[in-house]
């Protein structure tokens, strides 16, 4: 029988401390991303923009938040490249900085009465600051506590990366929505606006006082101390990995369930042309109720992939969230609130976590430590920003008066949960490999049954 050590890093791990790192850094990040997108909605149109057309306006403001999807594929090489030749510790703390600087200075920038085009060029410079920064977060984060986990518990700690990021959007709705509804109009719109972003100088003192308590990886460590850190992991990561780079790629489509939910079905139950008129509060909250679920429902499937594998739930949840599509937009299109919502939530808050809780850990398995954070970063963001491009594609096909919109929104949303959940299929099973086995493709898993014994030891220790 194996021991615990075999083929696992030496070295302390920060199993707890990396953990509470990874959550609160995404969660503090996430806040910072998402309140920039609720303020594109809420108010930069009428800040930043000429207001003498707003429909322009209000193209134009979303459009900057689009732009950080196209910034996150440029981070990503470049994070990615960091994390893997200076750490994971350093490119958190990287990533940290950029965003919370970034954001900060959002809530400083001058109006369009004070300096014309300048506030709108300068408000599309810091979200493409921003799209670069988080491109580096979740993939450091997984990697920095997968790498602290012990075996046989990987996929339930990596799982509080994507709490982290769940939570950082609560957060962010629960800044955002009680200002832009307590606060009388006009000092919302003059000077209100502008706290949660500047808040986020909390990110940059409480996200430093955190990650520097982590030391660096074992496995990293180990990487070091054997000069074994590749010059240009990027580059390293596409010849050996390419065929893993493209299942994450294509798995990474999933993120056309959010999409689904909070963009385009928020579209079509609101705006006048698709005449279902639901009130825009209740598309509010939808997001917020969704993560309040999603939050409970995330390390029980984390800790679900340690015992029955990552292929698993991600195939299930991949499959199951997208025939759930159709009943949402149905929901909608019969004009029933209380079903899109009860609808909204089992499709996004549970089942889709199937995905969502295990793509930290599944992700970073599939390579090797030496290329991990750059073979993550790049395949996900990429097929990440893919996703962006989705709302305009369902307007165009699914647009205001057309026919049949739940079955052809809902056919394009299954298809592509399907070819996710085939890239799943396609890989090989990761969770009973052991850290310096992971990215191997001659690698023997731990057979089942001393699989369950280690991972018993495991629990009976942390219980201890």
């Amino acid at each position: 029988m194996s021991s615990l050590t075999e083929h696992e890093p030496h070295g302390a791990h920060q199993t707890r401390k990396a953990t509470a790192s990874g959550w609160i850094g995404s969660a503090l990040e996430y806040y910072d991303f998402f309140i920039y997108a609720t303020a594109a909605s809420l108010i930069f149109p009428q800040v930043f923009f000429p207001n003498t057309d707003p429909t322009v306006a209000i193209i134009a403001s979303l459009a900057t938040y689009g732009v950080g999807y196209v910034a996150r594929p440029i981070g990503a090489f470049f994070l990615g490249h960091w994390g893997d030749t200076h750490g994971r510790k350093n490119v958190l703390i990287l990533c940290m900085f950029l965003m919370g600087f970034s954001t900060v200075a959002v809530g400083l920038l001058p109006t369009y009465e004070q300096v014309g085009l300048l506030a709108p060029a300068l408000l599309v410079l810091l979200r493409l600051i921003q799209g670069f920064a988080v491109a580096g977060e979740i993939s450091g984060a997984s990697s920095m506590i997968l790498e602290h986990a012990p075996f046989g518990r990987r996929g339930f700690f990596a799982s509080f990366t994507l709490q982290g990021v769940q939570a950082g959007q609560i957060l962010a709705a629960a800044v955002f929505l009680p200002l832009a509804h307590y606060m009388p109009k006009d000092d919302f719109n003059s000077w209100g606006w502008r706290i949660p972003f500047l808040l986020s100088v909390v990110v940059i003192i409480a996200g430093w006082i955190i990650r520097r308590e982590v030391q660096e990886t074992p496995a990293f460590a180990e990487e070091s101390e054997q000069k074994a850190v590749p010059k240009a992991p990027v580059i390293q990561a596409v010849t050996e990995s390419w065929r893993d780079m493209l299942r994450v790629m294509l798995c990474s489509l999933m993120n056309v369930i959010p999409v689904v939910t909070t963009i385009f079905g928020a579209a079509y139950a609101v705006q006048p042309g698709y005449g279902i008129g639901f009130e825009k509060d209740v598309y509010l909250w939808i997001p917020v109720l969704g993560n309040i679920v999603a939050c409970i429902v995330i390390p029980f499937v984390g800790n679900l992939s340690d015992r029955i594998g990552r292929r698993p739930p991600i195939i299930v949840g991949s499959v199951l969230a997208g025939l759930l599509s159709f009943g949402y937009l149905y929901a909608i299109s019969v004009h029933n609130v209380w079903l899109a919502v009860a609808m909204s939530l089992l499709m996004w808050g549970v089942v889709y976590q199937g995905y969502n809780a295990v793509f930290p850990s599944f992700y970073p398995e599939m390579f090797p430590t030496r290329t991990r954070v750059s073979g993550m970063a790049i395949s996900q963001n990429l097929g990440t920003a893919v996703t962006a491009l989705l709302p305009a594609l369902f307007v165009a096909v699914a647009p205001p008066g057309a026919s049949n919109i739940p079955l052809t929104v809902g056919a394009i949303t299954l298809a592509i949960t399907v070819v996710a959940a085939i890239s799943a299929w396609t890989a090989r099973e990761t969770y009973r490999l052991h850290m310096n086995d992971l990215g191997r493709q001659d690698a023997e898993p731990v057979a089942k049954r001393e699989y369950d014994d280690l991972r018993a030891q495991v629990l009976a220790g942390q219980a201890a």
